[in-house]
């Protein structure tokens, strides 16, 4: 079981480059893996690569923002904190200080929908990675766990100071999120929660939450590296065999999220520049015109000959920066425009422009050349990323994110496909049915001070 050389990346990366059909003269990308779960429920994922000795313990949680409720948010995150304090076998402070001492690095993060935690280590130290895994799985709430959690509930609270409240722009996000979604939808809350569900969250509140997602049943372990595969079993089932089964977990049943106008607002931050956002609902994750969005977005905004950055920033100069994207996410996604104006430049010219090149492309199809500039990009991104084990969006990282969105950890080869097939009408059409000029969010953030 190998994974692709570096000889076939380049390959594959220049029959890109030199405009090839990659659909019909490369092979298929497949990661090989095996697959199991073990009897309390836990989802285990094994791939073998063996190029340099390291190994990458990935787990994610099918839990995110998206399962806290009204007047208790900001869980999910909480305990991405709590999860690195120590657990029943693990004193406090020695999560890291063990790792350090292995030649490990590890970190974590959470979104609506997941929470996910990687450790990238020597492959020799890979007992110390399931050890420390299992026990937080397991064991977190032990006798000192409400002194934890109040001790992180407060590093949470200055991390929201320093990330939303006092950063420039940072409250934007915050109302998009309320702007886009009705009251008491999942994603209609910051993924950190507010400060007041924080305080006023019993540590009994947040003990059921973890009781309730943090469970084995809920969560995957992607093991990829430099393994065997049977050994590997072994130490997976002599870890987590006694971790204990939680009860199903609940499934979300949000409430629709549909925009049947304009809706405007402008709020003042402590900047020196205004801002423009613009917002649209677009397709969920994997879903169809997903990837679609994804080639609109690099159409407008990726380099300097993309069209938004030509006109705003390079050509009109009314722009200090531009950038567009598809924030994909399982109950539905987010088409977002920003621009920052240059100095003495207004948003309403702005929005003007980005306007005038969202109707070209609904009036014309994208000619060839951009069409595979974009897909260039695309694949030289995707097997950039195959080319790492672990870290954020590594192999390891994407088997977890692949098992869990498309219910099968392989689905490399039909995602790119899902790029690949994406035709220049298709990109015009979807122009015109998800980013309509009388159905979206309008932020401007103009210097003043906050309210």
């Amino acid at each position: 079981m190998t994974r692709l050389t570096f000889k076939a990346l380049t390959i594959a990366l220049a029959l890109v480059l030199l405009g090839s059909s990659p659909q019909a003269q490369t092979p298929a990308l497949t990661v090989p893996h095996t697959q199991f779960t073990l009897p309390n429920g836990l989802n285990v994922i094994l791939h073998r690569d063996t190029s340099v000795p390291v190994v990458a313990v990935n787990v994610w949680y099918h839990v995110g923002s998206a399962n806290e409720r009204v007047g208790r948010t900001g869980f999910a995150h909480l305990f991405e904190h709590v999860m690195f304090e120590g657990s029943m076998h693990v004193p406090e402070g020695s999560f890291d200080t063990w790792l350090e001492a292995a030649g490990a690095n590890n970190n974590g993060s959470t979104n609506t929908d997941r929470t996910n935690y990687y450790i990238d280590l020597p492959a020799n130290a890979l007992d110390l990675a399931l050890f420390l895994e299992s026990d937080r799985m397991g064991f977190l709430l032990d006798d000192k766990a409400p002194g934890k959690v109040d001790g992180q509930r407060d590093v949470v609270k200055n991390e929201k100071r320093q990330s939303v409240d006092n950063q420039p722009y940072g409250q934007a996000f915050v109302e998009l999120s309320s702007l886009l979604y009705p009251p008491g939808h999942p994603y209609s809350w910051p993924v950190i929660g507010s400060m007041e569900d924080l305080s006023a969250a019993s540590f009994e509140d947040v003990a059921r939450f973890f009781r309730t997602y943090y469970v084995p049943n809920n969560a995957s372990l992607v093991i990829a590296g430099d393994i065997d595969l049977a050994n590997t079993r072994k130490l997976v089932e002599k870890w987590f065999d006694d971790v204990p089964r939680g009860k199903p977990v609940p499934p979300l049943a949000p409430p629709s999220a549909v925009l049947d106008g304009v809706k405007r607002k402008t709020i003042a931050d402590r900047v020196q520049l205004p801002r423009l956002y613009l917002a649209w609902h677009t397709p969920g994750l994997l879903k169809p015109g997903d990837a679609t969005m994804d080639i609109i977005a690099n159409l407008l905004s990726s380099g300097k000959n993309s069209r938004l950055y030509r006109r705003l920033v390079y050509d009109l100069q009314i722009a200090q920066d531009v950038s567009a994207f598809q924030q994909s996410q399982a109950l539905g996604s987010n088409f977002v425009i920003i621009a920052t104006a240059r100095p003495g430049q207004g948003l309403d010219k702005i929005q003007a422009v980005i306007d005038e090149e969202l109707d070209k492309l609904r009036k014309e199809m994208p000619a060839a050349r951009e069409m595979t500039r974009a897909l260039n990009q695309t694949e030289a991104s995707f097997y950039r990323n195959m080319e790492r084990v672990g870290g954020f969006g590594g192999k390891a990282d994407q088997l977890n994110a692949y098992f869990k969105s498309a219910g099968t950890p392989d689905f490399f080869d039909k995602d790119l496909a899902r790029y690949r097939a994406v035709t220049a009408a298709e990109v015009q059409a979807a122009v015109d049915r998800y980013l309509p000029k009388d159905r979206r969010v309008e932020l401007s953030v103009i210097p003043g001070d906050k309210k």
